[in-house]
């Protein structure tokens, strides 16, 4: 059995515990036996609520990119030999219209603390579970308008290329768990397979759908219904689109929000 336990969401989806918070970012806790922490959320929503949960804070921990929203409570969770994996983008400056959106803190604070772990390629985080590193993009990517990242003292269109999803090997196939999918949807299922050489069907996270427009949608949409046998999106999906989704997808649409677990 693996269980995600959604720490932070946009939303409220189960208040059991009492006192699950919600703000505006994602993380995760993947227990497939070793815990792997999935981003740390905006501030420290993703510490109280694991205190709510009585779970452990993992000693292994992937950053899906470097977006305040997922990184932000880093400064709640760090913990001694703690390893954080991340593409090397990831501490880079960023900005999106003309606001700093990223890691709101100096690397050298965080390793002052934990082991960052750089990686492009894919890398087994954990018994199972990958940490995807550079998804390679050859279908829509779910980018943002007037933001840019320094790179080299330079400024330039940021493709987020730092933007990674981690895959579980599941008995029933991969369970897919997204931060907020700028490599694309597809794009990031179709590496995690080729990574573990077994079909996705279960996908859970944030997926940027908010991104695109009603005709690109139909598509993604139509191919997730012949992929998948569950999706649980949240964060960044919409919520138009998430009530699209349970509309065209019925019962393979599963709604989350912080408080919630999914298990395959």
């Amino acid at each position: 059995m693996v269980r995600v336990y959604v720490l932070v969401d946009n939303k409220v989806v189960d208040l059991r515990p009492p006192g699950m918070r919600a703000e505006w970012g994602f993380s995760a806790y993947i227990d497939a036996g070793d815990p792997v922490l999935m981003d740390a959320g905006q501030s420290d929503v993703a510490f109280r609520n694991m205190l709510a949960r009585n779970l452990k804070i993992p000693q292994k921990m992937v950053i899906s990119h470097g977006h305040y929203d997922h990184t932000g409570g880093l400064a709640n969770i760090l913990r001694p030999k703690m390893k954080i994996y991340a593409h090397p983008n990831a501490f880079l400056p960023r900005f999106y219209r003309k606001m700093h959106v990223g890691i709101p803190y100096v690397r050298e604070r965080i390793e002052s603390v934990a082991e960052v772990v750089e990686h492009r390629e894919p890398v087994e985080v954990a018994k199972g579970v990958w940490a995807l590193g550079e998804i390679p993009r050859k279908y829509e990517e779910a980018l943002l308008e007037d933001s840019y990242i320094v790179t080299g003292g330079k400024k330039e269109f940021d493709r987020i290329l730092d933007d990674t999803a981690v895959a579980v090997k599941t008995d029933e196939g991969i369970l897919l768990v997204l931060g907020c999918c700028h490599a694309g949807l597809r794009n990031t299922v179709e590496y995690a397979e080729e990574i573990t050489g077994d079909e996705v069907r279960y996908i859970i996270g944030g997926t940027h759908l908010i991104a695109f427009k009603p005709d690109e949608m139909s598509e993604i949409i139509k191919w997730l219904g012949d992929k998948v046998e569950k999706i649980a999106p949240c964060h960044c999906t919409g919520l138009n689109n998430e009530f699209l989704l349970k509309e065209k997808l019925g019962d393979k649409y599963m709604m989350v929000g912080s408080g919630s677990v999914f298990e395959v």
